[in-house]
């Protein structure tokens, strides 16, 4: 009876728990620091155990790999170059939804000696978008066809009637996760040309998107885009973008933020701190002409104080003289903690994914055609969350292939082989995850 040891009971678990103990004959160990989450999720069933680990007490943590035969890390992505080290010490396959790090990378001729396999990139972005363009660009290429134009725009979200505070965005995955996104600088392709923009104005320009049914929002580039000319073997595009999905107002929001200071890793000491007095000391305000942090930060963000995002500043709480509710950290984990207790879903509230794909393509007779394929998925309420859902599942079915013995590759990579993305895409269409593509002839 195969054991599968799935690190990390956070947000995005549940799905992927249950799936894989509805798998006859499979058992499964939930572990992580906070046990009782993990006991929550596994309930009573016979064949689910819930485990308390933490990840820096290696001889606990090699003890429980050793015991499984396959690992699933859910932890954040910072600790994934420890586990993929550990998946390799003690021999056993290893799946992480996350970005293929460099320190993952490196891993590789490692992974390859000792016949591991670490699956990286196995969520929704990155995962499923990967598996459905090659889906798309295996076919063209089929056909004798070529990519001229790819684009990609991702979010997870709250459903329209959810969609209730000014920032429009609520979190369905690690809140850190989100907000450490913000400070990754983006590479693209524009009509052959590669540009590149900073961390600091990756929310400049962000660009209007329309998904019918949906309505408007806005999407802004998301770390290197270029890299897929080469890993989706479409060196003739000379347009390649792969981008976040907000609705709008966040952009120019999180822009300011980060002009703020409020994006900062470096860690401080703030006991005894105020929202007021961390905004004025960010603007050097303290003993200036401003005592009122709203006209401080306006004046700073070269903004009218009733201007919009400083309305939205000012709702998140972040002119209060309030204590900051973290003693130690950089600014990011204050304004982490502070738009964890306001940018939360209710009880009964849908989040909502939306992923959607566009493709100009040059067929061999030199017609032209865009093809689109869009994901749209809504969360149950009081139930799995689609992001969960979206994340969880993908990483579940893999497990089963690799478990099936349906999976045979070592050393590190990601699901760019039809043998794993075939499969996945095939099985969540069974279970509602379905892509709607369109097709149209450009003249």
């Amino acid at each position: 009876m195969p054991t599968v040891l799935i690190l990390g009971a956070g947000l995005v678990a549940a799905p992927l728990v249950r799936y894989l103990l509805g798998l006859p004959g499979v058992r499964v160990t939930l572990s992580d620091v906070e046990p009782e989450k993990a006991a929550r999720l596994v309930g009573e069933h016979p064949r689910g155990r819930a485990l308390a680990l933490d990840l820096q007490d290696e001889p606990s943590a090699r003890a429980a790999a050793a015991e499984a035969d396959l690992l699933i890390s859910m932890v954040p992505s910072s600790l994934h170059p420890t586990v993929a080290r550990l998946a390799i010490d003690v021999k056993k396959n290893l799946i992480t939804a996350s970005y293929l790090s460099p320190a993952i990378l490196e891993l590789g001729p490692a992974a390859e000696r000792a016949g591991v396999l670490i699956l990286n990139e196995l969520g929704l972005d990155p995962g499923l978008d990967h598996m459905e363009a090659l889906r798309i660009i295996r076919d063209v290429k089929a056909g004798g066809g070529r990519v001229e134009s790819f684009t990609s725009y991702c979010g997870g979200l709250p459903a329209p009637e959810a969609n209730d505070n000014p920032f429009g965005y609520k979190f369905s995955w690690s809140p850190r996760g989100v907000l450490l996104a913000s400070r990754s600088p983006a590479r693209f392709l524009r009509d052959g040309r590669v540009e590149t923009v900073p961390a600091e104005r990756l929310f400049a320009d962000p660009v209007a998107f329309s998904i019918p049914g949906l309505g408007e929002f806005e999407g802004y580039p998301n770390r290197d885009s270029v890299i897929y000319a080469e890993t989706y073997d479409i060196p003739e595009a000379r347009t390649l973008i792969r981008g976040t999905l907000r609705w709008p107002g966040w952009c120019p929001t999180l822009l300011k933020i980060g002009e703020l200071g409020l994006l900062g890793v470096e860690e401080r000491d703030w006991a005894g701190w105020s929202y007021r007095r961390l905004v004025l000391e960010l603007t050097g305000h303290t003993a200036g002409e401003f005592k009122d942090a709203r006209r401080a930060a306006a004046a700073f963000l070269r903004l009218a104080p009733d201007d919009e995002v400083v309305e939205r500043l000012a709702w998140l709480g972040l002119f209060a003289e309030e204590p900051v509710p973290v003693k130690r950290g950089g600014t990011i984990d204050i304004l982490t903690a502070r738009m964890v207790e306001r940018l939360t879903y209710k009880e009964g509230e849908r989040d909502m994914i939306a992923l959607r794909h566009e493709f100009l393509v040059r067929r061999s007779d030199g017609r032209a055609e865009r093809i689109r394929s869009t994901l749209v998925d809504f969360g149950l309420p009081g139930g799995d969350s689609a992001m969960a859902r979206t994340v969880g599942l993908p990483v579940a079915i893999a497990a089963r292939l690799i478990l099936e013995g349906r999976i045979r590759q070592t050393g590190v990579r990601l699901p760019f082989d039809p043998a794993v993305y075939e499969p996945i895409l095939a099985e969540l269409d069974a279970l509602g995850l379905t892509f709607k593509e369109t097709r149209e002839s450009v003249s």
